[in-house]
């Protein structure tokens, strides 16, 4: 596990950075010193975050579609030949869900799934042959306490959630004499747009906010705890209010007890 004192000199690239979790890490990062690789598909929203951050012209915006392979591989190249380095990935762009299993079409099932796992699979198996050179770097997935709980109206997106956790700890054992570190960072409810932008059952944004997300944790409070932990070089991250804590330190102990709890939860 890297410690690190200072992120100074070192390359972030934040993915699903344009707002929300990925916007405020990226403005924890440069203000820890590092300099920051902005990626999202929308260029206009990428350059209005990166000229707020901390000395924004060392920072870069990269505009991709990381579900798109070949927008994937082409960033990768401009990534390298600007900065010559990665130090660190942070597989942060997500899509959830809000929709019952019965009402939710397979199409549906399968967007959540391309973007919140198999997108990030290619993204981190891309980055990974110059990690492998480098002897260095850490990859760092944005998971959610959904993953590792599972809950009502977000059976598909909790799946891809629990799905990139795994393979995240596969290639931590893979790559742990290599000098490569792997993290996996669980949110529970943050102040983002994630709500309004979730979809519901036939693919569409649900539109609108939810009370649990509305009164979560400030998205800059967030982020200043991911970045710490990944700075002490924690692999096991979880951030969230008490009763997300109390759901996962119960998801340990007892699951049936876990069960009980989601089925009387009002989560929506």
């Amino acid at each position: 596990m890297a410690k690190l004192d200072s992120l100074e000199n070192k390359v972030v690239w934040i993915t699903g950075a344009s707002s929300g979790l990925g916007k405020a890490l990226a403005q924890e990062c440069a203000l820890q010193g590092a300099q920051v690789v902005l990626t999202a598909r929308r260029i206009d929203e990428l350059e209005k975050v990166r000229v707020g951050l901390l000395n924004p012209d060392l920072h870069l915006s990269i505009c991709a579609d990381i579900t798109d392979e070949a927008q994937v591989l082409h960033a990768y190249e401009q990534v390298l030949a600007a900065k010559g380095q990665i130090d660190w990935l942070i597989n942060n762009a997500g899509l959830s869900q809000r929709a019952l299993i019965a009402e939710t079409t397979m199409q549906t099932e399968r967007t959540i799934m391309e973007v919140d796992y198999f997108s990030q699979v290619f993204l981190t198996k891309t980055v990974l042959p110059t990690f492998l050179k480098q002897k260095s770097g850490r990859v760092v997935f944005v998971s959610s306490i959904a993953g590792l709980l599972g809950t009502q109206y977000r059976a598909s997106y909790s799946a891809a959630k629990a799905a990139i956790h795994m393979w995240a700890n596969s290639l931590r054992a893979e790559v742990a004499e290599e000098g490569v570190d792997v993290s996996v960072v669980f949110p529970g409810f943050v102040k983002t747009n994630v709500s309004i932008n979730a979809l519901n059952g036939a693919g569409q944004a649900q539109g609108f906010d939810n009370e649990a997300t509305a009164n979560g944790l400030e998205a800059d409070e967030f982020a200043q705890y991911a970045v710490k932990s990944l700075m002490q070089g924690d692999e096991y991250i979880v951030i969230g209010g008490r009763k997300e804590k109390l759901g996962v330190l119960v998801s340990r102990l007892s699951p049936s007890a876990l069960y009980r709890m989601i089925r009387k939860a009002k989560v929506k």
